[in-house]
């Protein structure tokens, strides 16, 4: 199908951007790599009356560290930060995550703040960033402000974004040298989005105990969910099998998945414990200390 008839509007920078957007309220989308966007308007599923483009917005797609965080512009195309040897040593989840988002031509093209801003349940970025504790960085008619991503999204494509609001960037602290990562998903194939996904971050201490765990599920609930009570099971302990296992058994209380056309939600929480201990085990690990 094609998309009905909308008007086009190419913001010079980001007050342009949320001008236009104050003006046209609802009726505006912005148009970031588009590709959410397009093929919903092409299904009738999405129809704005007009695109806000802000492609041409000079320093939206940087990459760089800044005081112990990686910021990430909303316009940095998601193979771009794949590929950074930035994005990499301070964040390396991140680049991991990236490789399950669609196909190399979707990365191509899609952009980071483009798909936190979609706020699909399924994705791998909201995951990562609720995993990690990052911080979205959104501009209005009032200034900037920044939002907690466990705060930022409320449910099946809902944010607390305004009408009125850019997403102009993510904020993540930077993970600790010798940090293991580790994402496991399930997916009728590659590049789908997963039926339930998983991010870990461990550091282990010198001894051999955990002293940074960071945990997050897809596909679960209406929102990417932080698994707070399994970070907390694991969190300075020795990661032994047991331990693991006891830690993936936090994760019932902590989803509320529902039965789809892709699984059933009993299938989901089987599925989730199983890859919680997978993920944990292998970030385990990569994190390159004796146990």
């Amino acid at each position: 199908m094609k998309p009905p008839a909308v008007r086009y509007a190419r913001a010079g920078d980001v007050r342009e951007a949320v001008a236009l957007l104050a003006e046209h309220g609802s009726d505006a989308k912005v148009l970031a790599g588009g590709q959410s966007l397009v093929p919903l308007m092409s299904f009738r599923l999405a129809r704005p009356s007009i695109l806000v483009d802000i492609n041409r917005i000079g320093g939206l797609d940087r990459i760089e560290q800044d005081n112990g965080s990686l910021l990430i512009g909303a316009m940095a195309r998601q193979r771009d930060v794949e590929l950074s040897d930035v994005a990499a040593a301070a964040v390396p989840l991140l680049p991991q995550a990236l490789r399950y988002v669609g196909h190399v031509t979707i990365r191509n093209r899609g952009t980071v703040g483009g798909s936190l801003a979609h706020a699909d349940p399924a994705a791998e970025l909201p995951a990562v960033v609720t995993a990690l504790g990052g911080e979205l960085v959104l501009e209005g008619p009032g200034g900037t402000r920044s939002v907690a991503a466990e705060d930022f999204f409320t449910g099946t494509f809902t944010t607390v974004m305004a009408p009125d609001e850019v997403l102009v960037g993510v904020r993540l602290p930077r993970l600790p040298d010798r940090t293991g990562v580790a994402v496991e998903e399930l997916a009728r194939r590659h590049g789908d989005f997963a039926v339930v996904g998983v991010v870990a971050a461990v550091h282990l201490a010198d001894d051999g105990t955990v002293d940074l765990v960071r945990l997050a599920a897809s596909g679960v609930d209406s929102v990417p969910v932080r698994l707070h009570a399994a970070e907390a099971a694991l969190s300075g302990t020795r990661p032994t099998a047991d331990v693991l296992e006891a830690a993936a058994a936090t994760v019932d209380a902590s989803i509320h998945p529902a039965d789809d056309v892709h699984a059933p939600a009993s299938y989901r929480r089987h599925v989730a414990r199983l890859l919680v201990q997978r993920a944990l085990g292998a970030a385990v690990e990569r994190s390159g200390v004796e146990r």
